[in-house]
This record gives structure tokens, sequence and C-alpha cells, in this order.
């Protein structure tokens, strides 16, 4: 899913070069006219900057003749502001190296009649101009690989082997549909390739394991795929060898629902992961309702907008996430804001505003919520409040608007947007749980919320180490709440910064 809607054929031309760059106060790039696809991350050891490149899935208002089709090379050297240009490459996912002076791409097309799919082999002394090697294309082989998935070639060197790796996205001969897997070929030469058994094949996904991605971080390598089935996220794995075996850590992935197709890159001393934010809105896949309600009742579009964090390596190996440094700077100390406190039994006792409301819902209102800018806190719970946390654009009412719920009980975030309040969103969205995230909650402990909003984009960090994105169409404008139920809450040093 995330590479196959860019069926584009072999090669593609583009007539001249048009660069374009990203507004120096965003915080997440979004293209203009477009949407932000798979990023494919490369170091530029020469520049100190990151020449990345992703796929462009263009607007249906985009102007024809501002379409360019393709890979999209963005260069950065902070991760949020970035120079655009693109290449003479189309097709999906793939992966950059250098070698010997000469930079090689390896991406994968699609053919339709019959449907397949093909690993390819480019090379340019740029990054922008490249030259397709037609000899190098090839698919799967048919018995360890069935003949369908084969694409999201990512090629690395493996020291211990001497040869090079090549990790792809297939589905593996199984005796169920419960197949994806990331395929495993080697090559002396990145020309030809020998299949081997996959890398990983945990016969769970009913579809292939997307962009796979590795790396080593200190004493572990990991294994990063994106899949579709049986969930919707980009995962990891971890292990002490390349031969396996491949560890589930208890919290295997990096954010939530809205954040997809994530693949890393180093600069030598950080490693950042990115991914897209999905926006909504085109009924790509005709699940929309026929009346308009909004977007916030509409369907994930493929690609949105690049979402950026620095990965954080924990001493049992396991990873987390915090903001990259230029979205963490971008904003200084905010405004103190001021309280309203609506129900429950609210105080206010050296600076902290605290709430004990055991037996029903206590509710507080905050200053308003900038259009982009940062909304910082502390917040801590005792007891055993059934749900605590933070409303996002909510009115004098505390009605509809977006609800950030820590729930002890599950040990989790959960996001609720203002529709599921009512019986109309029930309907249309007749489950329990919108969009969670895993956090383990103890009663006591101090939680520090950092939330980034650009638009209706916005990225909850706690505690610099766990990260959650969503997305807010229908309400904006309005103020910064805090609740608890059925139990208590204090919360300080409440700032919010922004325009």
């Amino acid at each position: 899913i995330c590479s196959r809607i860019h069926i584009v054929g072999d090669r593609c031309r583009i007539s001249g070069i048009v660069k374009e760059a990203s507004s120096s106060m965003d915080l997440f790039y979004t293209p203009k006219y477009a949407k932000t696809g798979d990023v494919i991350p490369f170091y530029n050891e020469e520049t100190k900057q990151f020449d990345n490149y992703y796929l462009k899935n263009w607007n249906p208002d985009a102007p024809g003749d501002l379409v360019v089709h393709g890979w999209h090379k963005i260069t950065t050297a902070d991760n949020r502001t970035y120079q655009e240009v693109p290449v003479n490459i189309c097709g999906g996912t793939g992966s950059v190296i250098k070698v010997n002076g000469t930079y090689h791409m390896f991406y994968c097309t699609f053919d339709q009649n019959p449907p397949a799919q093909w690993a390819r082999h480019a090379v340019s002394d740029d990054l922008t101009h490249w030259e397709d090697i037609p000899e190098d294309k090839f698919g799967p082989d048919g018995e360890i690989y069935r003949m369908s998935d084969w694409r999201d070639p990512f090629v690395f060197w493996n020291p211990d082997e001497k040869k090079w790796w090549m990790l792809l996205a297939a589905r593996e001969n199984s005796v169920t549909e419960r197949n994806g897997c990331v395929a495993l070929c080697v090559s002396d030469d990145l020309s030809h390739w020998e299949y081997r058994k996959p890398l990983y094949a945990p016969r769970t996904h009913q579809a292939a394991n997307e962009c796979p991605d590795l790396f080593r971080m200190g004493d572990w390598y990991y294994l990063v795929y994106s899949n579709y089935t049986d969930g919707f996220c980009t995962y990891y794995r971890m292990s002490k060898s390349l031969n396996g075996p491949w560890i589930r850590p208890a919290v295997d992935t990096f954010d939530g629902r809205a954040f997809y197709a994530a693949k890393t890159g180093s600069d030598g001393t950080n490693r950042y992961v990115y991914g897209w934010n999905p926006t909504r809105g085109e009924n790509g896949w005709g699940f929309d309702p026929g009346k308009d309600f909004g977007k916030d009742y509409c369907s994930w579009n493929w690609g949105g907008s690049i979402v950026v964090h620095k990965l954080i390596q924990h001493e049992d190996g396991t990873l987390g996430v915090c903001p990259v440094d230029s979205v963490a700077e971008a904003y200084g100390q905010g405004e103190k804001t001021s309280w309203e406190f609506l129900t429950g039994q609210w105080s206010r006792r050296d600076e902290k505003a605290l709430c004990s409301s055991p037996d029903g819902y206590g509710a507080a209102l905050c200053d308003g919520l900038p259009r982009q800018g940062v909304v910082r806190a502390k917040i801590c719970y005792e007891g055993e409040p059934t749900r605590f946390g933070m409303a996002l654009h909510v009115d004098e009412n505390f009605d509809k608007g977006y609800y950030l719920m820590f729930e002890p009980n599950f040990q989790r975030i959960e996001f609720r947007s203002g529709l599921r309040m009512y019986e109309q969103g029930g309907q249309m969205f007749p489950y329990a749980v919108e969009m969670e995230r895993p956090l383990q909650l103890v009663a006591g402990k101090e939680y520090e919320l950092e939330l980034y909003i650009q638009d209706s984009l916005a990225v909850l960090y706690v505690n610099k180490d766990v990260a959650f994105g969503f997305r807010m169409y229908n309400e904006s404008g309005k103020r910064l709440g805090w609740f608890v139920s059925e139990g208590s809450i204090r919360v300080w040093d409440v700032e919010i910064a922004g325009e």
C-alpha cells in the first residue's frame, strides 16, 4: 500500500529542475499542492546534510504545469526546513548508497498487465540526475517468494559476509495468507542477486512487510518495517545478530496509526526516523460517507506531512523517540496560561492546579491554542481515575474538541475526536477506540508533555520518549482544557507558545 499506488512505469524524465523550499516556520514539512509519501533517507558525508528523497503524491487540484511525478530530493540540515528538487526516477520506495564515488539508487516499479513488481537499480554522480540500468531489473523467484509483492529494496553492506544485502517487502510461499515477510537477497557486485530465505517471516500479516530498514546501534541490530493488516503502523524488531532471532519489544512501534512507512537515517551522531502523518479528505479508498460532516469523518489519505522523531536507545536496547532539536527549539518559553475552573473540586497551590473529582468529571479551561506552536505542561495523577488528560480546541461548554485521554486501567493514551461524543459519530464509528498509544502509567509519577501543533497536524511527546501524532480538522481556534474522571490530578508549568 505504501508504494504500490505510485504506478508509473519504468522510466520518467523531467525537462527542467524546479526547486521548492519549505517555510522556515513550519514544524512538519508539507509540500505545496501535494502530500509527502515514503521518505528515503540518505546522509551526505560531504555536505554534512541529509539529501533525502520522498514519493510525492500530488493533490487533485495541483496545477498541471507544476506536477512532476516520481522521486523528489529534499535537502535538509535540521530535519525541519527543506530544499526540494525533482529527480528523473519514477517508481516506489527504495534506498540510496554511495560506493567508490558513485551513488546507487535501488527502487521499484510496477506492471499492470499482468501485475508484477520489480526491484530496479540506477546510478548517479550528483544525487539529482539518475540513469537506470535496465539489465539489473529483477523480480521474485516464485519458489521462496510469491510472484506478487517485490518492492521497497533496502541495500547495505554486511561486513561479516563481505557481501551486499538487499531487503525487500515480499510474501513468502506459505500454507496461509499470513505470509508477509522481509525478503533477503545477496550480491557481490550490486547487479546480480542471489535469493535467500526471508530475513524475517513472522507469518502474522496478510500483506508484505513494507519499507524495510535495518541499522545497528551499540550492540543491537534493529529491523524496521511497516504493515497495514492486523494493525497499521511502523514496527521494529531487535537482535544481537543479523541472523536473528528478531525480538519483539513490549512497545514495538515509534508512533501511532498516523505515522507510516517510516525509515531511518543517521548523521553519525543521532539517528532519526522519518514517517508521514496522513491527511484526510480525498476519499481515495471510497469509504467516506456520502454527506459532508467535515474531514474528521473522512478516511486517511495516502501521504500527508513528514514527521521526524529522534531515536532514543534505552539501557535494555529498546527504543523511544523525542522531538528533533530544530522542532524542540522552534519556540522559546511560552506564556503562562490563565485558568477557568468548571466542574470538580479545583484549587491552586504553589502555581499548581489541583483537581479532586472522585465521583465524576472535573474540567478546567486555559487559554486559546495557536494555529502553530507548542503547549508544554507537567501532569501527575493520584488514585485510580478512569481517565485524565488534555482537551484541545474545546469551547466554554467543554463539549466538542479533541481529547488526549490517559487511561491507567488500560496503560495507554487514547485519542478521541469530538465527533465520537455524539450519537451520529458513534453510528459511523461503532468501535470503542479511535487511536491509542501504549504508555506505562503510575500514580504519583510526573509526566512531561510537549504538544507540537501545525494547523490540523499535532504530535504529543511524553517524557521525551513516547510520540503520538494525530489530526484535528473540524474544530480549531478554541481553548486548551484539562480533565479527570473519578480521580485526582495536578497540573503545573503550563505554557503556550506560537502564533
